[in-house]
C-alpha cells in the first residue's frame, strides 16, 4: 500500500501533469482508506484554485492601477 509520503508527493503533482493509469490508481485506493490525505487532496485543490484566480491577470490589474509589489 502506498505511503502518505508518497501519495502527497502524487497529490501535488497532479497540478504539474497529468498522472499515469498506476499513479491515479494507486493514489484512488490510498485517498479511499486515508481520511487525512483526503484532506489534504481537498486542500491541494483549493490552492490551486486561489492560484489561478491570483494568476497572472491580477499581475496586470496591479500593474494598470499602480499597486505593483514591491516585494515587502
Amino acid at each position: 500500500m502506498m505511503m502518505c509520503k508518497e501519495a502527497t508527493r502524487l497529490m501535488s503533482l497532479k497540478h504539474e501533469r497529468e498522472l499515469t493509469l498506476q499513479e491515479r490508481v494507486s493514489l484512488r485506493f490510498h485517498l479511499s482508506m486515508c481520511g487525512a490525505c483526503r484532506q489534504c487532496d481537498r486542500q491541494f485543490s483549493l490552492l490551486g484554485e486561489a492560484a489561478r484566480q491570483y494568476g497572472p491577470d491580477h499581475e496586470a490589474d496591479q500593474h494598470e492601477s499602480g499597486q505593483e509589489d514591491d516585494g515587502r
